[in-house]
């Protein structure tokens, strides 16, 4: 018998945490994460699907909306992306895809993607040294898809000028993480 070991995006069997004055980054490995793209012509049934299936409705481009267990953000036209804690929605893509029937296409995007949380006082100073998001004007709620060291990401205001989200591709996780540290070092 195996005896396997789930390990983090950074290669650890616990989330890297890194604290600086007044910013702190932790890496988030417990979530499931599912690509949810609205067919043509299912605008109405895709709405009613997801907030049925979500709690909230589609976010319009550049938000996301929290609903218990669930969050939904717009990754671009008519697509979202559903995050929601891995250790009960291990199987987010199968759950929703069983509630969206034929209004929507759903992908897994489990470990393909690695969560960062940034917080701090500095943590806007931090996100202007990393990249061209305008985190000083960020709302909670807002997203914007964006490039970090050419990397394609997602950066999400969980609570203006003090709690982010930066999400990238997890085969990329050790340059995203390096990137993060020498922006919080320069923020210093």
């Amino acid at each position: 018998m195996h005896n396997l070991k789930a390990m983090t995006a950074l290669g650890s069997t616990t989330p890297q945490i890194d604290q600086f004055e007044g910013v702190k980054i932790v890496e988030i490995p417990d979530i499931a994460l599912a690509s949810i793209a609205m067919r043509n012509g299912k605008k109405a049934g895709f709405s009613r699907a997801c907030k049925a299936a979500t709690g909230v409705a589609p976010p319009p481009p550049g938000h996301f909306e929290t609903a218990g267990d669930y969050t939904v953000f717009s990754s671009g036209l008519d697509q979202w992306m559903v995050e929601a804690p891995i250790a009960t929605h291990e199987d987010l893509a199968a759950q929703l895809a069983s509630k969206f029937n034929a209004n929507a296409s759903v992908t897994e995007q489990n470990d393909g993607w690695v969560r960062f949380d940034i917080a701090g006082a500095l943590s806007v100073p931090m996100l202007e040294r990393l990249c061209a998001v305008n985190s000083r004007a960020m709302k909670s709620g807002d997203v914007t898809r964006m490039a970090i060291e050419h990397l394609g990401c997602f950066v999400m205001c969980r609570q203006a000028a003090k709690k982010f989200t930066v999400l990238g591709p997890r085969s990329s996780a050790a340059s995203l993480h390096h990137a993060l540290i020498n922006a919080a070092k320069s923020a210093l």
